[in-house]
């Protein structure tokens, strides 16, 4: 015996059926009433949106050559398992990321070689000046933190990222409202009108950043950018010179959600950002598909700084090509309580005004 099909109202989104009295379809929640005709071809539109379809070519990337990998050499760290690579010459006594011990596991083999790089344009010298600058202003930063804190490591590390390329082709659908209010004699009226509200078209994504690496928080990476990748040039092992390379243990595949979850939310943001003139719009079906989408593998430039205080360590990030550092601060709980409290009595201030005036004009 096949089910009954349950149809949605499309202004409250309450199930909805036959008004065998009045011969339309009527919602038993909103009491809003809707012509037979119009609200078959209304639902036949919505269930013949397609879902989202967002494939990738992740495609082939070339891997290092002999004479590539002869100059480099890999690490290990004991802690957090992250292994990175770096140029023959350049000596490693901790890790970049977590600040433990590394072990050298000798010539670099078994990854893959990155297409294009961001040089470094800023100097530790700067990454430390940034870091200092980073302070200033912190109202609730203890003062001792700043007194007493130095930097235990500094290195610049190049972060793996997976950049996506690739036009979407979106098919959204809203469902929006107005909303009139007016005074008449003894009585406020209010009126509600519903519209469905439709658009399509395509965009074109570039270089859509995924880090490649699980050790450091999505959040982290993404607070670096934007990165300017007018600047990015073609892969060359000279780069690596005096610098560390993570090397990526996510790959292009296992970033792709990553990549999608982006894209869908930079698209859905630009089509609404085009409904105006409601009092309200919601996303009632969605439809993204993705044309010409490819992955390219990049090295992106960072400053990592790991500082101590207390007892806990402190990990900042610099971008090394624009000098944007982000990172955690420790909190001044004492200066925190004397803030909140002085907000408290500020907000009750001001409650207090607004009750003896109203009470005043009474």
């Amino acid at each position: 015996m096949a089910g009954l099909q349950e149809y949605k109202c499309p202004c409250c989104g309450g199930a909805i059926s036959f008004n065998t009295a009045q011969q339309k379809m009527k919602c038993p929640y909103c009491d809003t009433e809707f012509d037979v005709a119009a609200f078959q071809s209304y639902d036949e539109a919505l269930s013949q949106q397609k879902p989202d379809d967002m494939q990738w070519d992740t495609g082939q990337q070339d891997t290092w050559s002999a004479e590539e990998t002869q100059g480099l050499r890999s690490y290990v760290c004991n802690s957090c398992g992250g292994e990175i690579v770096c140029d023959e010459n350049t000596a490693a006594s901790s890790c970049p990321f977590c600040g433990n011990p590394v072990v050298m596991m000798g010539q670099l083999s078994g990854a893959l070689k990155p297409d294009y790089v961001i040089p470094f344009k800023l100097d530790k010298e700067a990454a430390k000046k940034a870091l200092s600058e980073h302070y200033n202003g912190k109202r609730l930063l203890p003062k001792v933190f700043k007194d007493q804190n130095h930097i235990d490591e500094i290195k610049g590390v190049y972060i793996p990222f997976w950049l996506f390329n690739a036009d979407a082709d979106a098919d959204i659908k809203y469902r929006a409202a107005k909303i009139r209010t007016w005074t008449s004699g003894n009585y406020d009226y209010t009126e509600t009108s519903y519209y469905a509200v439709h658009r399509s078209g395509m965009l074109g994504f570039e270089r859509v950043p995924v880090d490649g690496d699980s050790k450091i928080p999505n959040d982290l990476t993404e607070s670096l950018e934007p990165y300017d990748y007018s600047e990015a040039v073609d892969f060359r092992t000279a780069y690596l010179a005096g610098y560390f390379a993570d090397k990526y243990d996510v790959d292009a595949e296992q970033s792709i959600s990553r990549a999608n979850e982006r894209i869908k939310q930079s698209t859905e943001q630009a089509f609404a950002s085009t409904v105006s003139g409601y009092s309200s719009v919601r996303a009632e079906a969605s439809s993204i598909s993705l044309k010409n989408g490819k992955a390219t593998y990049a090295l992106l430039p960072a400053w990592l700084l790991q500082t101590s205080w207390n007892g806990k360590n402190y990990l900042f990030a610099m971008n090394g090509q624009s000098g944007k550092i982000v990172g955690d601060l420790p909190l001044d709980k004492g200066a925190y309580t004397r803030w909140l409290l002085g907000l408290t009595t500020v907000v009750g201030a001001i409650a207090f005004a607004a009750s003896y005036l109203a009470w005043m004009l009474l």
